[in-house]
């Protein structure tokens, strides 16, 4: 049985971050960072049977083209992903009365929409990418015993050797998306590489306000970064941990960016409010044939 102190319910029964109960949740689910994109995705759905919002959880449940999903927002970083990975599979996998692990798994399919910014001058903005690896750049993954059995050991030594990188700062892990989500999402029009997760806007990014970086050639060696075919294509700051914590639970797991800076070329998206728009319309059509 697991202990009160480590899974955590509400007095109603719901899981304590979310506010969810196991009905409350379809088994497609849409995760965003910002809890305002949570209505803009579900504006699109035929019928919204639920709604709920704890902190920056926000969560709406109904039907797109008959299909049941869920869409809900995670704020920003690892750190939440932890927390919402975690209790999305404890609704499915874990009873929650008797607080015990089920003896059959239910696979879920999750499938991030989020912003990003391009690392390749030839991903413009307003571009879609999905993301085949999460490149963690925080330490949060490795908190986890088995974390290694999912990990692309191989690319990871190649990225370090690369960028030099300066282990103070942890060892980065590198995570494959979910396959066969993957061959159903991929499309001619969706660029597709490396998303680099970091775990944090600025200075992990490169970003130099008042603070400097420790390493100022940092994104460029994320640029030019090429192992066997795989490159870099973009950084933002959630993918990897839902790769890992996905992979490790035993979901498929996708992430979809819209392209609204290009680093190198040092542009941005004239219309950020139709980027998104565009991805959430792409990534609908294509769940609700999965």
């Amino acid at each position: 049985m697991i202990k009160e102190s480590e899974l955590i319910l509400n007095p109603d029964g719901s899981v304590y971050h979310l506010n969810l109960n196991p009905e409350n949740v379809a088994t497609t689910i849409i995760l965003v960072g910002d809890p305002d994109r949570v209505p803009r995705v579900s504006a699109h759905f035929e019928t919204v049977e639920f709604k709920t919002q704890k902190r920056e959880f926000c969560t709406h449940t109904g039907t797109y083209k008959g299909k049941r999903m869920t869409v809900l927002s995670t704020g920003i970083g690892p750190d939440n992903i932890d927390i919402v990975i975690n209790e999305l599979d404890a609704l499915f996998n874990i009873d929650l009365t008797t607080r015990t692990p089920k003896a059959t798994h239910t696979e879920l399919n999750i499938v991030r929409f989020g912003t990003s910014g391009s690392l390749q001058a030839d991903i413009p903005v307003d571009s879609f990418v999905l993301s085949s690896h999460g490149l963690g750049m925080d330490n949060m993954f490795h908190s986890y015993r088995d974390a290694a059995t999912v990990r692309d050991l191989a690319l990871e030594e190649a990225f370090i050797t690369h960028t030099h990188w300066f282990m103070d700062k942890g060892r980065p892990y590198i995570i494959p998306c979910g396959q066969k989500l993957k061959a159903h999402i991929l499309t001619s029009e969706v660029f597709e590489g490396i998303t680099g997760t970091a775990p944090g806007f600025y200075g992990p990014q490169g970003r130099v306000l008042r603070l400097a970086v420790q390493d100022p050639q940092l994104n460029d060696k994320l640029h030019s970064f090429n192992h066997k075919g795989h490159r870099m294509t973009n950084l933002e700051m959630e993918t990897s941990a839902i790769y890992g914590l996905s992979a490790l639970l035993g979901h498929q797991a996708v992430s979809l960016n819209a392209i609204i800076a290009n680093r190198p070329t040092g542009t941005f998206t004239k219309d950020p409010k139709q980027a998104v728009e565009r991805l959430i319309a792409f990534g609908l059509e294509r769940l609700s044939s999965f």
